[in-house]
């Protein structure tokens, strides 16, 4: 026992010492107890249960528990010493080898018939996997020397996430030390709320969860610490959201007879049903003395753009200026023309053909030469430029409004603190802002990372969009597809239409990756193919003869603008690019996309990709180029892609395959999330249910004044930098 009392706040050196204490922080980043009680079993196993050998990737690090089938020791003929292979396998016949080299001694320990848990990266030999020297510790003895298996006598074996230095059993000694000395916080969550949802106390779910007693008691334990996750993230987001509502705002109504309506009166065609719906919602939002906070989802082509020019034209029309914000200068430029195009005369104010009661379109990009950028930012300035198009360095680069009302945020690229100050320094009051993504987003995901905002749906495509076809070409299995592939790619470029080529990477330099890692982690042999190593082989070879052009995202603005520009002209058959293409880029006459290494990108990336093409009143083809085979984790999810337009799905599938933790940002902040139990996907209800617990107790107490454990149970389990991310999404 230690002298003074140990809490979750407790160094882990003073209570493991620090030789133990040392590995744990600078391999697994836990510091405190409360550090090791957070870091949860990544599953329980039961001595004799399934192990999913079968399911091993090659490249993971794994901790499996198996039975040991058989040993077979053998001189090395290549080398000096010897080799001891030991087959295990679980309860359903898959097997595995494990291999050491020189240490026959281990033949005592690694008996026939012994039950034990073994770690290691899975690797290949010849066909077949294996793990070399994996470290181990044996279920039903304790030769190993370690003579601490006190963790396995129970029914249930907790397995840790781990690392090579520290293996599952020594993190589960580390919590039974610390498990056996510490005083338990107060429990955070409200009396009321324990009992109206049946949750156990917080002091008794961190010892379930780590030492079970029984399998009622591990869920009753991992629904609870599920709770408080959910919990906590909907109060920190339904506390932003009620501090935003007080926020004032200047309303901006609809005008009689402005831009507006006569936007309307001219378009060629009607809204759906879905576009007037939701141009209806965010109407409304704008007339009121608050800032709207709207995220506006919707497939890739459903017409989010027309809807974002109508609310930016509303703003116009009350005397306002309006601002579109895309990620690049490709896309941002390719805004400029499109809203241009839909304007028309409506956006030319100054010019000869321009309406009398037009307004100005200005386009603001870091590329813009010194003179072309004071003539447009004093457009800005004035207020002559009602509707702006730019990148986010509008908020910064000595960017002055007369009076902005709207900010549209293209594809994802929500706002944090700092951007939001910027906003606020720019505007008299804060904007109203409209988040707009063509990626779908799952209703629980919808409600836990952009809790913050209301959401608005576009679920219809336009009517004249051309269905898109999508077909796996796996070039392992069936080489002869892959040359049909561009046949195709011709066949359309011979019929006057246009195609994509997409790449992984660059190709330039090293680390020059523009694809996100795929969701299931899949373990790659080669490096991806890249544009700059691709485009020669097939000027050569399979587009002999077609005019073909490069893109990608280290390419200076004005090339990419140029080349973005013979492309919508026609000048270029063919567009060999990386990811930079996969958002905003219209061309309807492209009617081919092939997709290189296609299991080197993610569902959701391989979905905005595809809808590139298909977008004028020819069928689009998508075609998703492979070597991974039949039955793995990456064909499957391509498999998944090619046989469904439906972007919801997919976006599920995308979410079983993610940590939890990816959607919430550890990924993005590369630092360990306690948000570890929570699925976006199996949790809907209990999503649900804490959402409207949070929005009632936040009604009553803003900011959790009278509930201080809460709210430090809140700031320890969505930390500053989470809640940032959170506002940023």
């Amino acid at each position: 026992m230690t002298e003074t009392a140990v809490t979750v706040d407790t160094p882990l050196e003073k209570v493991l010492g620090a030789k133990s204490a040392k590995p744990l922080a600078e391999k697994l980043g836990l510091h405190t107890a409360g550090d090791l009680l957070y870091h949860f079993p990544r599953r329980h196993d039961q001595r004799g249960e399934h192990t999913d050998i079968r399911g091993l990737e090659v490249g993971e690090d794994v901790t499996i528990m198996a039975q040991v089938k058989r040993v077979e020791s053998r001189q090395m003929r290549q080398r000096r010493g010897s080799l001891l292979e030991v087959l295990v396998g679980d309860d359903t016949g898959n097997t595995i080898s494990l291999t050491f080299f020189s240490q026959p001694w281990r033949q005592r320990e690694l008996k026939p018939g012994v039950w034990g848990m073994f770690a290691g990266k899975v690797t290949d030999f010849r066909g077949k996997r294996q793990l070399n020297s994996p470290e181990y510790l044996l279920l039903d003895s304790d030769d190993d020397g370690t003579g601490d298996i006190e963790e396995f006598a129970g029914a249930f074996i907790s397995v840790y996430p781990a690392a090579a230095a520290v293996p599952t059993w020594t993190v589960a000694k580390a919590v039974r030390t610390v498990l056996d000395v510490i005083t338990m916080p107060e429990d955070p969550l409200p009396a009321r709320l324990r009992g109206e949802h049946g949750l156990m106390s917080l002091d008794r779910a961190l010892r379930e969860i780590h030492k079970p007693t029984d399998e009622s008691d591990l869920y009753r334990a991992k629904h609870r610490l599920k709770w408080d996750e959910a919990f906590a993230v909907q109060l920190t987001l339904v506390q932003r959201k009620v501090r935003a509502a007080s926020w004032p705002a200047r309303p901006r109504p609809r005008r009689e007879g402005g831009l507006l309506e006569r936007f309307d009166a001219a378009m060629p065609f009607e809204l759906t049903e879905g576009q007037a719906k939701v141009g209806e919602e965010i109407a409304s939002d704008l007339g009121t003395p608050h800032p709207m906070h709207r995220l506006l989802q919707g497939e890739v082509g459903s017409g989010k753009t027309l809807v974002a020019v109508r609310a930016m034209l509303q703003v116009v029309d009350a005397g306002g200026q309006a601002v579109l914000l895309a990620p690049t200068e490709v896309l941002a430029a390719q805004h400029y023309r499109g809203i241009a195009e839909l304007l028309g005369p409506l956006g030319r104010a100054g010019e000869l053909d321009s309406d009398p009661d037009a307004t100005r379109l200005t386009l603001v990009t870091g590329s813009l030469g010194a003179k072309a950028k004071r003539a447009a930012l004093a457009e800005v300035a004035s207020g002559q430029a009602g509707i702006v198009v730019g990148t986010h360095a509008l908020l910064y680069e000595g960017v002055d409004f007369k009076d902005l009302g709207l900010v549209v945020v293209d594809e994802q690229h929500r706002f944090g603190v700092e951007q939001r100050d910027a906003l606020r320094a720019k505007a008299a009051q804060p904007p109203h802002v409209l988040v707009m993504t063509a990626t779908p987003i799952p209703r629980t995901v919808a409600m836990t990372v952009f809790g913050d905002l209301e959401v608005s749906v576009l679920a219809q495509l336009p009517r004249g969009r051309s269905p898109i076809a999508s077909h796996v070409v796996p070039t392992a299995e069936k080489p002869a597809f892959f040359e049909r592939a561009w046949r195709r790619m011709r066949e359309e470029v011979q019929k006057g239409h246009q195609g994509y080529v997409v790449c992984p990477r660059i190709g330039s330099e090293d680390g020059d990756d523009e694809v996100e890692p795929p969701a299931d982690g899949s373990d790659a042999k080669r490096p991806p193919i890249a544009v700059l190593e691709v485009a020669p082989i097939l000027a050569e070879d399979f587009l002999k003869g077609v005019r073909i052009g490069i893109l990608h995202g280290k390419l200076p603005a004005d090339e990419k603008d140029a080349v973005m520009r013979a492309y919508a002209a026609g000048d270029i058959d063919v567009l060999i690019a990386t990811t930079v293409i996969e958002v905003g880029v219209n061309v309807p006459n492209a009617t081919v996309m092939i997709v290189l290494d296609a299991d080197r990108f993610g569902v959701s990336q391989l979905h905005q990709l595809r809808g590139r093409v298909g977008r004028g009143s020819a069928a689009g083809l998508c075609l998703l180029v492979t070597d991974a085979l039949e039955g793995t984790p990456a064909r499957q999810r391509l498999d998944a892609v090619a046989s469904t337009t439906d972007g919801f799905r997919l976006a599920e599938l995308d979410l079983e395959q993610r940590r939890e933790g990816d959607v919430l940002g550890a990924a993005q902040s590369g630092r360990r999330s306690h948000l570890r139990l929570l699925s976006l996907l199996r949790d809907q209800t209990m999503i649900a249910e804490a959402r409207a617990e949070a929005l009632a107790l936040v009604r009553d107490d803003p900011e959790l004044d009278r509930h201080p454990a809460l709210a430090a149970s809140v700031a320890a389990l969505v930390d500053d930098e989470r809640a940032e991310y959170l506002e940023k999404g």
